[in-house]
């Protein structure tokens, strides 16, 4: 019991030290523009926050994230294709989603750039 409540309290107290040690060791510089700004977004942190928004461009940033997830699920099939039949129907049906989904934005003309 006095072994766990010492391993506790070590636990505990190395990342406490770790905490302090780096506000003394840290150098304090001024606030610079160019390290407050976005990456890649190209907007102005400190102007307001109600500027207009291209939601083309937004529409399709979730689109390349969405099926961008989608080809990383799609990743293992080949190893996958040795299981069982209904492994083999889930896959296919996951992809006719997928192709499905695709030539709905296709005919929509969301993946258009104007």
């Amino acid at each position: 019991m006095m072994i766990i409540l010492l391993s506790m309290f070590i636990a505990s107290l190395l990342p406490i030290i770790i905490f302090f040690l780096t506000f003394l060791v840290n150098k304090a510089s001024a606030p610079n523009f160019e390290k407050s700004t976005p990456f890649e977004c190209g907007f102005d942190p400190h102007s307001s926050a109600r500027i207009p928004f291209s939601l083309r461009f937004f529409i399709l940033a979730v689109l390349f994230l969405v099926f961008d997830i989608e080809i990383a699920l799609l990743m293992p099939v080949p190893s996958m294709m040795l299981l069982s039949l209904k492994t083999k129907l889930s896959i296919l049906a996951f992809s006719i989603v997928l192709a499905l989904g695709l030539f709905h934005e296709w005919k929509e003309g969301s993946l258009e750039w104007k």
